[in-house]
């Protein structure tokens, strides 16, 4: 948990990243930086930790967010979520089951449960599966996976998409349109199409061309590929430097402003 200076109690996030694991927290310092407090949570490959995880039980999760809703430093009533990857769909579906979760920032997420199913008491989410014979070769043996997903069939009411209709506060996608991990613009469409058919407000989608999949904090370095954790192979995730990293300046503005609004704060833009 990183806490900002000065006295308390501060609006808080919980931040979570993909499918590597282990424990990132360099986003989350960041953060304390503009004013909110905010945990770097893991979720496996990390001390006590299941190495791989196989299925996401969203109690975990809501252990976590308890802990920041009675932490003295924390000022309620909601929590803010940032996640990407992987980890904006488990924050997708933490502002799906759980309360007190008053702003959620989606990071490249899909809004689908992927590869593994997603648990919460009587609820579950099943897979959306994926076929690997759909990979392509890009170039110097890496991968291309983009389409690798099974097709959406029935559109924003597949059963396998989060309900995030459910959601108590609002959402913010932030999208890469050369994203090579899934195809994140059109998910989040799908997104907006399913929250608009349940009377919900349109949500807030900021989309960069010639974007990836890895939009981290302004001015770091692209990540244009690496090993995929769950696939074990070198992969692609899309990108031009340039467009890459002034989008990567903007989002994280874009972020701190949405936060400010939902949660309460005065960071330093």
């Amino acid at each position: 948990l990183f806490l900002p200076p000065g006295p308390g109690p501060f609006p808080g996030i919980i931040d979570i990243f993909g499918v590597g694991g282990a424990l990132l927290e360099y986003r989350a310092s960041l953060l304390a930086g503009h004013g909110f407090a905010t945990l770097a949570l893991a979720y496996c490959d990390f001390e006590d930790l299941p190495k791989k995880f196989d299925t996401i039980h969203l109690d975990y999760f809501e252990e976590a967010l308890c802990y920041m809703l009675q932490h003295t430093q924390v000022k309620g009533p909601g929590i803010g979520l940032l996640g990407i990857s992987l980890g904006a769909d488990i924050c997708l579906s933490m502002a799906s089951f759980l309360k007190n979760i008053s702003a959620t920032v989606s990071i490249n997420g899909s809004g689908f449960n992927g590869n593994k199913a997603i648990y919460y008491k009587e609820n579950s989410i099943p897979p959306l599966g994926h076929d690997l014979r759909r990979m392509k070769v890009a170039f110097s043996g890496l991968l291309d996976i983009v389409d690798i997903r099974n097709d959406i069939v029935g559109g924003c009411e597949n059963p396998c998409m989060i309900p995030i209709e459910k959601a108590q506060g609002p959402i913010l996608f932030i999208v890469g349109q050369d994203d090579h991990n899934w195809r994140s613009e059109l998910y989040a469409q799908i997104a907006s199409e399913r929250l608009q058919a349940h009377g919900k407000e349109k949500p807030q989608i900021i989309s960069y061309p010639g974007t990836g999949h890895y939009i981290e904090p302004p001015y770091f370095p692209m990540c244009p590929a690496s090993l995929h954790k769950l696939l074990d192979k070198p992969v692609i995730w899309g990108g031009e430097p340039r467009a890459h990293s002034k989008a990567q300046v903007d989002a994280w503005k874009q972020i701190l402003t949405f936060f400010t609004k939902h949660l309460g704060a005065c960071p330093k833009l």
